[in-house]
């Protein structure tokens, strides 16, 4: 399948964690999906939309349907490119097949505003703890997703949502989240020095927003989390913008959640 062409702005939105976030956070995402059409040309969805997602071939997480029917309906105005990330990249084939979305569990490459864009969640890249790579690495092979999906549903989804703090580290300030953003940053560079033909990367996960033009009109993005102050950004041919989104009720204080 050859690599999407967009338009020339595109909205960025990533770690919602939807499901461990307060409800008000869930509401304003809703209320800024049908503001996207006026924002840009197309929305990317950078990972970790939801504190945990997997499709069972007959099943979906119910927390989620609303996301999912209002997701369906943007669709319907502006194309939208969704990547997993580590705590809801377990999507089957559900986002294109009965969504018509476009989703990889774990990178996406397009074409946006004329230059070529790669997009990564970002987990499992700069991680220096050995137990949390191996933990990436044992949950994202299909026989963890076979024992799952022999799980019944009000099984496998209370207990998953107990052990998906285990799947990063907590917090969205301190010298643990100040040295992942580093490390990213870092890798996120040096793709774009080894890559010239690539003008756009963007990623998650760290939960902390970053704008960075690397080379002119060649940029590192982040959009930040959405859960922390409903954060998101907008790209042009030009330029990088980090942004966050005013929804009609004011949020509760955020919450730390799961990188």
């Amino acid at each position: 399948m050859f690599p999407p062409v967009l338009g020339d702005t595109l909205v960025v939105v990533a770690d919602a964690h939807l499901g461990y976030a307060p409800p008000p956070v869930e509401a304003a995402l809703l209320e800024f999906l049908d503001a996207v059409p006026s924002l840009g040309d197309a929305l990317l969805v950078n990972g970790d939309l939801f504190e945990f997602w997997f499709a069972y071939a007959t099943a979906l997480p119910r927390h989620a349907f609303r996301v999912a029917a209002a997701l369906a309906a943007l669709h319907r105005r502006v194309p939208i490119l969704m990547v997993g990330g580590n705590h809801d990249r377990w999507g089957l084939e559900f986002w294109e097949r009965d969504l018509g979305i476009r989703w990889h569990r774990d990178r996406l490459e397009f074409s946006v505003g004329g230059r070529r864009a790669l997009a990564v969640h970002g987990d499992g890249i700069t991680s220096t703890r050995g137990r949390t790579r191996l933990l990436h690495r044992l949950v994202a092979t299909r026989a963890a997703s076979a024992v799952y999906r022999a799980l019944h549903p009000e099984l496998g989804f209370p207990l998953v949502h107990r052990l998906s703090a285990r799947l990063g580290e907590h917090g969205l300030s301190g010298p643990s989240v100040d040295t992942a953003a580093a490390r990213q940053r870092t890798w996120a560079e040096r793709r774009l020095a080894e890559e010239p033909s690539l003008g756009l990367l963007v990623m998650g996960h760290t939960h902390r927003a970053a704008a960075v033009e690397v080379a002119p009109g060649r940029h590192y993005l982040n959009p930040g989390a959405w859960f922390d102050g409903l954060r998101y950004a907008v790209v042009t041919p030009r330029t990088v913008e980090l942004r966050q989104f005013t929804p009609q009720a004011p949020l509760p204080p955020s919450p730390a959640a799961p990188r």
